[in-house]
């Protein structure tokens, strides 16, 4: 299997959905011990995928001694099949999963998934239209006529459908071919024209090394609604009975996400000491592209980092909604809380 672009396609797959290879699963125990007799309460946090500059911040925070400040032991999961983020969580298996805004609703909305969103790690979508730039693809007006590959989802049926009707197209315009995780392959090799379900942060430099010339376009320019590219899950259960625990989990990951501001080269190697090097390795020249492309994202002038609004979690409901993915919708309480409001 092609690394590049794996850990992207992970955002698309629903409960349900694939499981990634065996090799996939891991964990990674915090550095926190108790100290002044303390005892700690054990947290596990189980990723979207192999860590990478998006989760440099978690590193830091378990490195500095935030979490245990807040009386936590963190503990960082890898996940074994794509959804565990949020089964594990649902499950009681897990204290705290990272996954995605809108599959996070179609699990709530389709099968009543008791979890819900805690804050949000990336203030906007990092999934785009990638392809390479000799196709002179820049727009959804430049896929008429051409091959998309996708990794099979109704999510990105879904994706591809808005952004085509934006423009007064439609999405048999296209033709959509599944290629799995082979998403760059299919692509470099002109098996298709494009490629929906990379992330700007990774795979665009990712390409770049590798000597490859790309464009690439958003899909909130064009009729999506923007959406929280990562958010933190906690069960229903929790919230309701340790809501202080994650409160501190909180607090400890913003004083980390400070740090990445601060001293991102610093916090960058933080997260290269603990890189799943067998499994996924990390160039460090991608990485700093993809921590300079993600910190204007996590925190932006209107929206501090981990916040969330209630009018971003209703435009992704009405969106499911008018392209099928969900029946009915749920309550925004259903969806997220402001824990650190309360």
């Amino acid at each position: 299997m092609k690394r590049i672009c794996t850990f992207a396609l992970a955002g698309a797959l629903l409960l349900g959905g694939c499981s990634a290879p065996a090799a996939q699963l891991g964990t990674e125990t915090g550095g926190d011990t108790p100290s002044g007799g303390q005892e700690l309460r054990e947290i596990s946090v189980v990723l979207d995928w192999y860590p990478n500059a998006l989760h440099a911040f978690l590193y830091d925070a378990i490195e500095k001694g935030y979490f245990a400040e807040e009386g936590l032991d963190v503990t960082i999961q890898f996940p074994s099949n794509a959804n565990d983020a949020m089964s594990l969580v649902a499950a009681g298996q897990a204290e705290i999963g990272l996954y995605y805004q809108q599959d996070v609703i179609i699990a709530r909305a389709n099968q009543d998934v008791p979890i819900k969103s805690i804050g949000a790690v990336v203030q906007g979508p990092l999934n785009i239209i990638l392809s390479l730039k000799e196709k002179d693809i820049t727009s959804p007006e430049d896929l008429v006529g051409k091959t998309i590959g996708y990794a099979g989802t109704e999510l990105s049926e879904a994706l591809i459908h808005s952004i085509m009707a934006y423009v007064g197209a439609d999405s048999s315009d296209v033709t959509l071919i599944d290629v799995g995780f082979d998403l760059m392959s299919s692509m470099t090799t002109g098996n298709v024209d494009a490629t929906i379900g990379c992330l700007v942060n990774h795979e665009v430099p990712q390409m770049e090394e590798e000597g490859f010339e790309v464009n690439w376009f958003d899909l909130d320019d064009y009729g999506v609604p923007t959406y929280y590219e990562g958010v933190f899950l906690a069960s229903d259960e929790m919230i309701e009975n340790e809501p202080e625990v994650l409160k501190g989990f909180l607090r400890a990951c913003a004083k980390g996400f400070d740090d990445m501001q601060a001293d991102p080269d610093g916090v960058l190697q933080i997260l290269l000491n603990n890189q799943n090097e067998e499994n996924f390795p990390l160039s460090q020249t991608v990485e700093q592209q993809s921590m300079a492309t993600l910190l204007p994202m996590m925190e932006t002038a209107e929206a501090p980092f981990l916040s969330q609004t209630a009018e971003c979690w209703q435009e992704n409901v009405d969106w499911l909604l008018s392209e099928g993915l969900i029946q009915e919708a749920p309550a925004l309480g259903q969806l997220y809380v402001d824990l650190l409001d309360q």
